[in-house]
């Protein structure tokens, strides 16, 4: 029986597991550096139809719906004037059992959690080093040496591992941006709130039936490289308070005493593309590529390259890469178009961008090309 090492413990490789679990083909074993996951925290995240029917492979078509919502718009705004500009009927893309979801990221980690014996999750362990010959040998922090046939590293961003079996470094690159996250309780509207304002936008949308919603705000801001590695100023009241109030300010929105649980974090993403040349050795999730946060494709991706070394790993094919390559690079420049637009600050062209997406949102072609090849193809 073929063994199979995955490092990281997030969506990617927890799907990625799961599958593994579920044809009883491979042996398996995950390493996670945390010494438990947080299964606690209320934020959401966004599943289009692509990974919907991916994870549906896996029974998440069983799950109680309370726990999860199906927005059928993108509602947009303006946030100066909290006037609506335009919607998109994300609804149109959806097929039976495969619709567009939101949840908290928690419950999802829960579900993937829920089919993988505790054993095979080792926790506080870290690679150190790898040798790739015939076997995958891995020296791991508890002063262990394990040989593999295959290595899937799923280590998100920080991917400590790339740096490894690159041999040099892979950080990823600040954004010139942060995020702020909180929950908001107790609203009325059942879709995806999209509010655009200079050099910042922000998001609500439901994460279950119980009226519970995410906030997330994406603002511009350059920061030196001191402030940026200063996990003390993101976590400080000080600067919580500061951003959110700036936020507040720039929207008729009253938000102001009504986000709970609110962190904030800088935004990184990937720098490039990297060419993987190691045979049996597979990067899923962020730790192959992070996109700018404003197409809301991050785990959706992570579900779908975990698909991808799944099926390429059963068949013997040496596709993955060149496949995900494209598909990254479609997901990728759609990010960084939503950002540079979102983010408009002159007035003039925001009334130009405005007007150009009343045009788009009812243009049926444009929305299966720029929507409907990234949710369902």
């Amino acid at each position: 029986m073929k063994k199979i090492a995955i490092i990281g413990c997030g969506i990617s490789g927890l799907y990625f597991a799961n599958l593994l679990q579920s044809k009883k083909i491979y042996d398996y074993v995950i390493y996670e550096k945390k010494s438990e996951l947080d299964l606690n925290d209320g934020y959401g995240i966004q599943l289009s139809a692509n990974s919907i029917k991916l994870l549906n492979e896996i029974g998440f078509n069983n799950i109680d719906v309370k726990e999860i919502s199906f927005p059928k718009k993108v509602n947009f705004f303006d946030a100066k004037t909290s006037k609506k500009i335009c919607d998109i009927d994300i609804s149109k893309f959806n097929s039976e059992n495969k619709r567009y979801t939101t949840l908290k990221r928690s419950f999802l980690i829960k579900f993937l959690l829920n089919n993988i014996p505790l054993e095979k999750i080792k926790h506080n362990v870290e690679l150190m080093s790898v040798e790739h010959g015939e076997k995958i040998k891995l020296s791991l922090s508890n002063n262990l040496t394990e040989q593999f046939d295959y290595l899937i590293v799923s280590d998100g961003v920080f991917s400590k591992t790339k740096s490894i079996l690159l041999a040099k470094d892979t950080s990823p690159k600040f954004f010139n941006s942060i995020a702020l996250r909180g929950n908001i309780k107790n609203l009325d509207n059942n879709d995806i709130s999209l509010y655009l304002g200079p050099n910042f936008h922000f998001v609500i949308y439901p994460v279950n039936q119980n009226k519970e919603f995410n906030f997330i705000s994406i603002v511009r801001k350059k920061l030196s490289k001191n402030e940026v590695l200063n996990k003390n100023l993101f976590e400080s009241s000080e600067f919580l308070k500061s951003l959110s109030n700036e936020i507040y300010k720039k929207t008729t929105l009253n938000l102001n005493g009504k986000l709970e649980n609110i962190k904030s974090f800088p935004v990184y993403v990937s720098k490039k593309f990297e060419n993987f040349k190691h045979k049996n050795i597979y990067f899923i999730g962020d730790a192959l590529f992070a996109f700018p946060p404003s197409f809301a494709q991050g785990a959706s991706q992570s579900i779908e390259s975990g698909k991808e070394v799944f099926e390429e790993i059963n068949n013997n094919t040496d596709t993955y890469y060149k496949n995900r390559r494209l598909k990254i690079n479609k997901v990728n420049w759609r990010s960084s178009l939503n950002y540079f637009a979102f983010h408009l600050s002159n007035p003039i062209i925001i009334l130009f961008r405005n007007l150009i997406l009343k045009l788009l949102a009812n243009n049926k072609n444009f929305l299966n090309n720029y929507l409907g090849k990234i949710y369902k193809d």
